[in-house]
């Protein structure tokens, strides 16, 4: 397999750090874009050669293009840097609202648009967008995040088409709970007393409470299956990464098409007579 050039946001902790490691391990070169460049000495020091540390603040579009500008032979660049706040739309600050949008939907937009040109122009290439289960399925308490990941999902799907006429891929990945620091650095809203007792206060106990020994998600064991699918000849545009991931993936799809289907009538009655609509081929 031939050597890849690879550029990772949030690559400091957690998965991203994860499929860094496994990525330097197979022999492939790459770049971490951190915000704390410190916490990836050990890894600069074990892997001189093959990993370069860029200091990037992924919210700043500025810092994200001159990034770009300085690696345009990077063959895969993975949108792995993100974070949750969680409470009830009405506790949300405009400063949370602000800061869930710029990080999970704004940052990875701006990074897609800075490595494209030069992918188009070498006719090669792959993004890598790591989502949630919760860009397909929303919870409680979770509001701008769901925005976030779900704009991004939306985002991913529609540039994957535009581009693969160049012969650049894309991947979507949707994990369930990882064994990573997410969980511990979820920033929680200042609670309103009419939230307490309702399904947001009890997400809120839920998630709190929610201790080592309920998370499923191996994040070494996530990282290499992220390299193994994008690596395949023909990946699939989304991975679902966990057995929660899967479950509730599954059980939002089934109520999904079970309510659509029901509205077949409906939605056919409002048309006018002989008129096919827009269907996109």
């Amino acid at each position: 397999m031939s050597n890849q050039k690879w550029f990772i946001t949030g690559a400091s902790s957690g998965l991203g750090l994860a499929l860094a490691e496994k990525l330097l391990a197979e022999g492939h070169r790459v770049v971490a874009a951190v915000r704390r460049t410190e916490a990836l000495q050990a890894l600069k020091a074990a892997w001189p050669e093959q990993l370069e540390v860029e200091s990037v603040d992924v919210t700043l579009p500025e810092q994200v293009r001159a990034a770009a500008a300085r690696h345009t032979d990077v063959d895969v660049v993975v949108n792995n840097a993100g974070g949750a706040v969680i409470g009830a739309m009405e506790e949300m600050t405009e400063a949370d609202i602000q800061q869930q949008l710029a990080l999970n939907l704004l940052a990875p937009i701006h990074v897609t648009r800075a490595f494209l040109g030069a992918m188009r122009a070498r006719q090669h290439g792959m993004f890598i967008h790591l989502s949630s289960l919760g860009g397909r399925a929303a919870f409680a308490g979770g509001s701008m995040y769901h925005a976030a990941k779900f704009g991004l999902e939306g985002f991913a799907e529609s540039v994957s088409q535009e581009l693969a006429g160049f012969g650049i891929k894309t991947l979507i990945i949707e994990p369930g709970s990882i064994a990573t620091g997410f969980v511990a650095n979820i920033r929680w809203t200042e609670q309103l007393d009419a939230y307490k007792d309702g399904v947001v206060g009890k997400l809120r106990e839920q998630v709190r409470n929610f201790g080592e020994e309920f998370i499923s998600g191996d994040p070494l064991k996530m990282a290499s299956a992220i390299y193994t699918v994008s690596q395949l000849p023909e990946p699939p545009l989304r991975t679902a990464l966990g057995g929660d991931a899967y479950a509730v993936l599954e059980a939002s799809y089934t109520r999904n098409l079970d309510a659509l289907r029901a509205q077949k009538e409906l939605a056919s009655s409002v048309m006018f007579e002989g008129k096919r609509g827009f269907i996109p081929e």
